[in-house]
């Protein structure tokens, strides 16, 4: 098993392989978080990211699945930040 150091920053450099992705598209991606208990990653996406209606399909079917295939122990990515385009706010309409 991987201290929690060697654990941060094998997510780390990974997020850093990762960036240049998202930056091609005016976003990008900051690790704010690691959680090696409950294998949690808390990611910041910025720039195009918050309006991007598909920038909840990039967490969770790109950067959440890179990074439970190279990190053992990698349970979820959440992201932290402002609200993504198109995500749960939770909040009800009603017409």
């Amino acid at each position: 098993m991987l201290s929690a150091e060697e654990f941060e920053t094998k997510i780390s450099a990974i997020i850093d392989v990762i960036r240049p992705a998202i930056q091609a598209d005016d976003g990008d991606i900051f690790l704010r978080s690691v959680n090696q208990e409950t294998g949690v990653v808390s990611v910041e996406l910025v720039g195009a990211c918050i309006s991007c209606p598909v920038s909840s399909s990039t967490l969770n079917d790109g950067i959440e699945k890179i990074l439970k295939a190279r990190v053992e122990g990698v349970t979820e990515v959440i992201h932290v930040g402002a609200p993504l385009a198109g995500a749960d706010t939770g909040t009800a309409v009603t017409l």
